[in-house]
């Protein structure tokens, strides 16, 4: 699956960094608080009505590539294209991998919805 990015200062579509055959993992969670009653039985769940999305995303990139991604790292909350929802979403990094002896690469990224 191809993966697009952008950085945060990007304004046209000339400005999407694509990524060939990238593994792409979507894992979204609820922000729940937790009330512990004592003395009365059970407790009580909250649901905040948020949410983080963590996307991970691997494979391989020449070094060229990587350079231009660190760059993003470093500038500030780069866009992705969420391939599953088919949405332009805004992200931070969370980490960010490279082994520049197979140009293997794994990126996490954060969204953070209120």
């Amino acid at each position: 699956m191809d993966f697009f990015i952008r950085p945060a200062t990007g304004t046209s579509s000339s400005d999407w960094v694509r990524i060939p055959n990238a593994d792409i993992k979507v894992k979204s969670a609820r922000r729940i608080t937790r009330t512990i009653v004592r003395g009365q039985e059970g407790d009580n769940l909250h649901d905040e009505g948020s949410e983080s999305t963590l996307y991970t995303v691997s494979g391989e990139m020449k070094i060229d590539e990587y350079k231009k991604i660190l760059s993003m790292y470093k500038s500030g909350q780069p866009c992705i294209h969420d391939p599953f929802e088919e949405r332009d979403v805004k992200v931070v990094f969370a980490s960010m991998e490279y082994d520049g002896s197979n140009e293997s690469f794994i990126f996490e990224f954060i969204e953070d919805i209120i």
